[in-house]
């Protein structure tokens, strides 16, 4: 079996590869091929583009067509039409993650959705303060974190939760942050799903799901991750909040996801 890892917004493959890969070699073992490809413009995939390379169809599609070369680079010669993939995506990476397995563009038997923060709607209020960010990058590059300190939807979340207000700020640091800021006005702008009768195919195809999800996060709005696992029929789980530390989130976040793993 081969293990798909997507990393969020603004981060790159060493995000889930981090959290996710001792926990699919402990359950699946060490011949699990794990594959964690860069979305467009984030890690080690330079390019940019423009904006309609950012929706999420055409990332999904692209992250998909990565995953061949990956599985070159392992040693495996391909990936069967009928061989079974699982799926994990954090964050945009969940969005990526739904994409795939609706779009059929890889086999996917089962999909781990962690702290989705998209849904039906263009650039929902969660989302609000990326494009905000991006635009500050592009006009005044990393310097302008204090600027974007000073603006309310920043504020927000940051009274919200000061570690989700730090994890906005990081974006600024990111590497290579102002030229690739166009990620962070763009991608905000799409919808993970058209209704949730849509997000309802998974289950009828037989796509065993799960979601996961943590409290006072507004960026990841709770509610979000409640409509994703009803629509999708499947079992929503509850990580410690990010704001009570972020090692026991990963540690609660690492277990439950086995533990769900191990099932089949």
């Amino acid at each position: 079996m081969t293990t798909v890892l997507l990393h969020g917004l603004g981060a790159d493959r060493r995000q889930p590869l981090g959290i996710f890969e001792p926990v699919v070699q402990a359950v699946s073992g060490p011949d699990e091929l794990i594959v964690a490809p860069d979305v467009r413009a984030h890690g080690g995939f330079l390019a940019v583009g423009g904006p309609s390379d950012f929706e999420l169809d055409r990332l999904a599609a692209e992250v998909c067509e990565r995953v061949p070369a990956a599985l070159a680079e392992a040693g495996h010669v391909g990936l069967e039409a009928s061989e079974p993939v699982t799926v994990i995506g954090i964050s945009m990476g969940a969005a990526l993650a739904l994409r795939i397995a609706l779009d059929g563009l890889l086999p996917v038997r089962r999909a781990v959705f962690v702290r989705p923060a998209f849904d039906d709607r263009f650039l929902p209020d969660n989302l609000r303060p990326f494009p905000v960010i991006g635009q500050i990058l592009a006009d005044a590059g990393p310097a302008g974190a204090a600027e974007f300190q000073e603006r309310a939807v920043f504020q927000q979340v940051a009274a919200a939760s000061p570690a989700g207000g730090r994890a906005l700020l990081a974006q600024f640091q990111a590497p290579d942050a102002a030229r690739r800021a166009m990620r962070l006005v763009e991608i905000p702008r799409n919808r993970a799903f058209a209704d949730d009768a849509e997000l309802a195919e998974l289950d009828a195809r037989g796509i065993r799901s799960l979601v996961v999800a943590a409290p006072r996060d507004p960026v990841h709005p709770f509610p979000i991750s409640e409509r994703w696992a009803g629509g999708l029929h499947a079992m929503l789980e509850l990580l410690p909040a990010r704001d009570d530390g972020q090692a026991a989130q990963t540690a609660v976040l690492r277990e439950r996801v086995a533990r769900w793993l191990q099932k089949e």
